[in-house]
């Protein structure tokens, strides 16, 4: 047990905890997004389509908070950009809290949308700038394992409060939200690296800024199958609750379902760097993807408690596989100075990706019905296809960087 304890959670920099905990506590309390859709149709009443496009709004918010988070980590710092971020979505969740009426509701949830995004690229590249190389894979995966027992915790209240009051639902997540506030104020200081010095045959090289991520077509490979990996994921909190309560379920039901996979992961999650320690990480991430895509494909034949949770089991499955490669491969991807803004540019996926997949999701249940989850399963397996086909050239270039640099490859 001492050995495993040390391969896979010991040894990691203090700061890496602090900043652990805080995602920790802010997904415990963070189920806004799980309910919003379940929300806007039952307590407001509105059509799922209508729905859909009002929580896209959230995803649309989000596209410039991450593009804002990064720049802003890069250039004001990490620290003050997570500061922003918690503080100013306790005011705009506290505002979903006190208001009815839907215009309002589809402002507060861009705004919400907007600050929600902010903290994701300057958080990673806080735990990159804390924790070596060698590291980063079991960091990545320790938070992957943060992120859904949270998540695990969040879902099993927002069933429940969802059935009580959904504006004590949002008072909830603010509060969470003002802890993770208070423990980043109180314990968390910079952690971007300061400026080195550049060598004689570099000094008139620029450094770069957001269109150096922007235009790096390896890097934008990736971040383009991971936007269907995250449009397909993010099925599970946008439009499998409309799809539980179609089949007659309680909302309690979806609560539970999307528990038990956080479980599932908060089980296992652990054990995946030792499964996947010898696998390339395009490899790896192709099977994640067909896990991904088959396990939704599968809500297609659950009618009933059992059915979800079999097709949970199969697409948490591929998020367990997925997490510590794919975390790993951006952050070898992104130069030093720019982790910043390459992490806003791949977090771009998310917001995204809440745009799209309630938008078009909502839609697509409503006129295709079940074959939109078979949809889900054809995404996954073009994703898989696409991380073979772009691995070679990947992994060509993160060598020559790491030699150019003089750091030796890991074994």
């Amino acid at each position: 047990m001492r050995t495993w304890y040390r391969s896979t959670i010991g040894g990691l920099p203090k700061m890496y905890w602090f900043l652990w905990t805080g995602m920790l506590i802010n997904r415990v309390g963070g189920f806004v997004a799980l309910v919003l859709s379940l929300y806007l149709t039952s307590d407001r009443g509105l059509k799922p389509s209508a729905a859909g496009l009002v929580v896209g709004l959230y995803g649309i918010g989000g596209i410039a908070g991450v593009l804002l988070g990064g720049v802003l980590a890069d250039r004001w710092g990490r620290r003050p950009t997570l500061l922003l971020a918690h503080f100013g979505a306790v005011v705009f969740l506290a505002g979903l809290a006190l208001t009815t009426h839907i215009p309002t509701i589809a402002a507060l949830a861009a705004l919400l949308g907007l600050m929600h995004a902010m903290p994701g690229p300057a958080f990673v590249a806080a735990i990159v700038d804390v924790v070596p190389d060698r590291d980063r894979s079991r960091a990545f995966n320790l938070q992957f394992w943060a992120f859904n027992l949270g998540m695990a915790a969040a879902s099993l209240i927002a069933g429940l409060l969802a059935e009580v009051s959904f504006a004590l639902l949002f008072a909830v997540d603010a509060a969470g939200t003002l802890v993770t506030a208070v423990l980043l104020l109180w314990k968390v200081h910079e952690t971007k690296p300061p400026a080195r010095p550049a060598a004689p045959e570099e000094a008139e090289e620029p450094q770069g800024g957001l269109h150096t991520a922007l235009t790096d077509r390896a890097f934008l490979s990736f971040v383009g199958l991971s936007l269907l990996l995250a449009i397909v994921t993010l099925q599970s909190s946008t439009i499998l609750p409309l799809a539980i309560t179609a089949d007659g379920l309680r909302p309690t039901v979806y609560g539970s379902v999307v528990a038990y996979a956080g479980l599932l992961i908060v089980a296992g999650q652990l054990f995946v760097p030792k499964l996947i320690d010898r696998w390339r990480k395009g490899t790896t991430l192709a099977v994640a993807n067909v896990f991904l895509g088959l396990g939704f494909a599968c809500v297609a034949l659950a009618a009933d408690v059992p059915g979800y949770l079999l097709a949970a089991t199969v697409w948490t499955v591929g998020s367990m596989l997925a997490a510590p490669p794919n975390a790993a491969v951006i952050a070898e991807l992104s130069p030093e100075a720019l982790r910043g803004r390459y992490q806003s540019v791949f977090y771009l996926i998310f917001p995204a990706a809440s745009f799209i997949a309630p938008a078009a999701g909502g839609a697509s249940l409503e006129f295709l019905g079940d074959w939109h989850w078979v949809i889900c399963g054809g995404l996954g397996a073009v994703a898989a296809a696409g991380h073979l086909l772009i691995q070679p050239a990947r992994e060509r270039r993160v060598s020559a960087e790491r030699e150019r640099l003089e750091i030796p490859v890991a074994g």
